[in-house]
């Protein structure tokens, strides 16, 4: 059955127009009235919905029951990760909504190849919104992660807090593995990684000073956004 998010508020047994994104895919579906799906808007659950009339652009449903299913991760783990270039950043949106992620905190470092800002950086954020979205669609997720907007290395670390279950993925002598010391079950986790070429070493030892821990994935060299995933997965 097909899983559409929907962005604005649902409430059982009522009838609704649905938004634009969502009226186009129920009818890129072909769907037709009569038709079950099933619709989430971010606030958890989900809801039964039936197709009730298809327009030339509009498509009007009736939302029945509400299901308080979750598919969430035991542990909220949010990603801040220096851009890699190209289609990656995208990939690693896509695959860290379906692992889970909290959050998706898009950063420009020293060695950050992709640079944003003002109209473009708030494209780029509306796209990978959008991706998360259609993840969340696919794997069954019903509550989508927030992106946030792009900013400086500098200026994120600079408002963040020193809370505990920060850590920073590194190579330097001293880290240790993620997997020993990793949070207690149900704690938040804050994932710091660098684009291709990694974090710059100010910046490394910056965000140590502000508390986050170093940490390794192993003895291979992951690319940019495979470091991320790995580890959004141990820890998740």
């Amino acid at each position: 059955m097909a899983r559409i998010h929907c962005a604005v508020a649902l409430a059982s047994n009522s009838s609704l127009s649905l938004p634009p994104g969502a009226a186009r895919h129920v009818q890129v579906l072909r769907m037709q009235p009569g038709d079950s799906l099933t619709l989430f808007d971010g606030s958890g659950g989900e809801y039964a919905a039936t197709v009730e009339r298809m327009g030339r652009s509009d498509v009007e449903v009736r939302v029945g029951e509400h299901s308080a299913i979750e598919r969430e991760a035991a542990r909220a783990v949010h990603l801040a990760v220096g851009m890699p270039a190209n289609e990656r950043m995208d990939w690693l949106v896509e695959k860290a909504t379906e692992l889970g992620v909290a959050s998706i905190q898009p950063l420009m470092t020293a060695h950050a190849v992709l640079r944003l800002s003002g109209e473009r950086a708030d494209k780029k954020r509306a796209h990978w919104e959008a991706i998360a979205i259609a993840a969340c669609e696919q794997c069954g997720r019903n509550r989508v992660p927030k992106i946030h907007p792009v900013q400086t290395f500098a200026n994120w670390l600079a408002a963040s807090s020193a809370d505990p279950g920060r850590f920073v993925l590194s190579f330097a002598q001293g880290s240790r593995p993620l997997r020993d010391v990793a949070p207690n079950e149900g704690a938040d986790a804050w994932v710091l990684s660098g684009p291709e070429g990694g974090l710059s070493n100010a910046e490394e030892s910056d965000a140590i000073e502000r508390g986050f821990v170093p940490v390794s994935l192993g003895p291979r060299v992951l690319r940019a956004e495979t470091a991320a995933l790995a580890a959004l997965a141990s820890l998740s």
